[in-house]
């Protein structure tokens, strides 16, 4: 009892600022209007992405629509290949699913994407002093960014009965230097996702 009756007479133990102005408290501040070269001086350093966002802290854009687009036409101006039995040209891309984006995380502009390709090929190859017309399809059934060193084509020809086990296996590995060219223009296509 006694010692509630001494804190009692202590007072509380919270403290509070004081409510009222004292004469030797500083007087409360003054607005300024500010000037166009204080409004320069004061702004804030260019940031990465929309201006809603100035502190950079994360903000995703698709470019997919733009990305299909130029991938179409880069792997549309492969061209065509010489083989030492024939030659074969990349005439269409069949289909191109998939999607790219540019995220702005932490003031870092960073790309990605991930795609499905499935190219139409044309192509002549000799055979027993024959030239044999032949169609197909380049699948290159997923890839994405920073993993063009993994790339990996599948050929699947047109149903032709009139091919034989052997030829066929020449083409499918004709074919297949198309891996090359194709890695080059997805690797300029990565540069120039970089670079948006």
């Amino acid at each position: 009892m006694e010692r509630e009756e001494e804190k009692k007479k202590e007072g509380s133990s919270y403290r509070y600022w004081v409510r009222e102005a004292t004469s030797d408290a500083a007087p409360p501040p003054l607005p300024q209007k500010l000037s166009n070269n204080d409004v320069a001086l004061n702004a804030a350093p260019a940031s990465l992405g929309s201006l809603w966002n100035r502190a950079g802290t994360w903000e995703e854009k698709s470019l997919t629509k733009w990305a299909t687009d130029r991938l179409k036409e880069l792997l549309g101006s492969v061209g065509s290949l010489q083989f030492s039995s024939g030659k074969a040209e990349i005439k269409d891309v069949n289909r191109c699913v998939g999607d790219a984006f540019l995220v702005t995380v932490r003031n870092k502009k960073r790309v990605g994407y991930t795609y499905e390709l499935s190219l139409k090929v044309e192509g002549e190859w000799s055979f027993e002093e024959n030239m044999k017309k032949v169609k197909g399809s380049l699948e290159i059934p997923e890839f994405s960014f920073g993993e063009l060193d993994d790339l990996e084509v599948d050929v699947k020809l047109s149903e032709d009965k009139d091919l034989s086990q052997q030829l066929k296996q020449r083409i499918r590995l004709d074919m297949k230097q198309f891996l090359e060219p194709i890695r080059l223009k997805l690797g300029q296509f990565e540069q120039e996702l970089k670079d948006r």
